[in-house]
């Protein structure tokens, strides 16, 4: 088995226990709801304007599996024509050597600040945090980025890491932690907008080193791209002299053509729009036109082993456009934060167990953090059958716990009383007859509000309503009976 990820991929605790907490943050709730539900609307209108949205749909996947069926020689044709044209490229084989690898590039420089534009590759192998501990601050330009690392928090979604912040939240970030903010400053997004570019300015002229991610690679022509939509990135890639690049080994594409497919999913699926504002594209070093001194590093950190699972091997053909966190009824009620991963909602729900292995740690329980209803697979714009994915870990999990256990739990006796009862018609009667006795348990508004053990999880948010007199089975042969 390939080696696992690391880095910020794991949950601290399961997500039952998280979730709860979270669960209790009606502030964490409004915003959420208000902002998936603000861009799914947006999504949902650009997307009814193409007659040809499945094809699209269609083709991404077909490209991505492409890609993904002969990984090994398009690395090594991106390889061939980056460096061909002056551009270095690394090879990390997990969180570790990517930092270090990084840190290494940037003390070659001399320069102790970088500005960043936003990235989940380096989120997800602590990026800043190793850098801080090498004397080295890195500074996120992205407006949602720069306000989490601010109020020194976590992301909690993949587009919008600020998510879970409402206006006012952020106008107090800044007051708070911006130096020479202005006092007054309102909670007017255009005000708020204003004071993160002042308070960036200088980093992007002064800075000699900046760090991105990239949304894809192209094979044939050595080409990396990233999207996005304020400016602060075409602003970190052509300004400073060197630029590091890190970048998870399943964003590569077969050619330059597959752009055309992708520049139609991407915008639509992630920000509502039909396309973003800043698409920035570069091979190589050009000479005297933007960084000359320009790195890649190309980081596995558990891909190689989710390509391993022939079940879960399509959850790489993820573009990060969060759409299935946007159509989730779990993410929005929970946040980010409950997955404990870089990677939240539904996405990293298979994602993360897939990088780490199901058995590290807490990331057992996020393939249960689904009600299974597939609004997920509808929105995803390249086909990830996620819920099918999420079934496939849970009997992973499963599988792993054989062995384990001295004695069955509740589940393994819940469940094998439900095999006897639903295994013969005579057993299931049998039970039948005692539903009277349910009556017992509720009080006398026919309700049952507390039940034990396991069940008790069901009866702590809802009502069980009384069950009848009389089972169907006894009704239809007294029905029956009487005719």
């Amino acid at each position: 088995m390939p080696a696992a990820g690391e880095g910020n991929l794991f949950a601290d605790e399961s997500f039952p226990k998280a979730a709860h907490h979270e669960l209790q943050n009606t502030q964490l709730r409004a915003n959420l709801r208000h902002a998936t539900h603000s861009i799914r609307d947006k999504r949902l209108r650009v997307v009814g304007e193409l007659p040809d949205w499945e094809s699209l749909r269609n083709a991404g996947e077909a490209i991505k599996n492409q890609a993904m069926a002969r990984l090994d020689e398009r690395l090594e044709e991106f390889e061939k024509n980056f460096t061909a044209r002056g551009g270095i490229i690394h090879w990390a084989r997990d969180a570790a050597e990517a930092n270090q690898i990084v840190t290494d590039l940037i003390k070659q420089t001399g320069s102790t600040e970088v500005v960043k534009v936003k990235s989940m590759a380096t989120q997800e192998i602590g990026l800043n945090e190793h850098l801080e501990t090498q004397g080295i601050a890195a500074f996120e330009t992205d407006l949602a980025e720069l306000i989490v690392q601010l109020d020194h928090d976590k992301p909690s979604h993949i587009l919008v890491p600020a998510i879970h912040k409402n206006r006012t939240e952020v106008r107090d970030i800044f007051l708070r932690e911006m130096p020479d903010v202005d006092p007054n400053l309102t909670n007017e997004p255009a005000k708020l907008a204003e004071a993160s570019r002042k308070h960036l300015r200088k980093k992007f002229l002064s800075t000699k080193v900046a760090i991105s991610g990239a949304n894809f690679a192209l094979a044939d022509t050595g080409t990396l791209g990233v999207v996005e939509s304020e400016g602060n990135g075409r602003m970190c890639l052509t300004l400073p002299e060197t630029l590091i690049t890190v970048m998870g080994i399943e964003k590569v594409l077969p050619s330059w053509q597959d752009i055309e497919v992708f520049m139609q999913l991407l915008p639509r699926s992630s920000t509502g729009e039909r396309m973003n504002p800043y698409t920035s594209l570069w091979t190589g070093v050009t000479e005297n036109d933007g960084p000359q001194n320009v790195h890649l590093v190309l980081m596995d950190n558990g891909r190689t082993r989710a390509l391993s699972d022939r079940f879960g091997r399509s959850a790489l053909n993820c573009i990060r456009c969060s759409a299935c966190m946007n159509v989730c009824p779990v993410y929005e009620r929970t946040g980010g934060h409950a997955y404990g991963s870089t990677y939240p909602g539904p996405i990293g729900a298979i994602l993360s167990p897939l990088l780490t292995g199901i058995e590290a740690e807490e990331n057992n329980s996020l393939p249960y953090a689904s009600s299974l209803c597939g609004a997920c697979f509808d929105a995803c714009p390249v086909k990830i059958n996620i819920p099918e994915i999420l079934v496939h870990l849970r009997g992973e999990d499963v599988d792993s716990q054989r062995g384990k256990k001295l004695l069955p739990t509740q589940m393994d006796l819940l469940m094998k009383g439900g095999s006897w009862a639903l295994g013969k018609g005579r057993n299931l009667d049998l039970l039948e007859k005692g539903l009277p006795l349910g009556k017992l348990a509720a009080g006398r508004d026919k309700k049952i509000k507390r039940l034990p053990g396991i069940a008790a999880g069901w009866t702590a948010s809802r009502d069980i309503p009384a069950p009848p007199s009389k089972s169907f089975r006894d009704w239809w042969k007294s029905e029956k009976e009487g005719k």
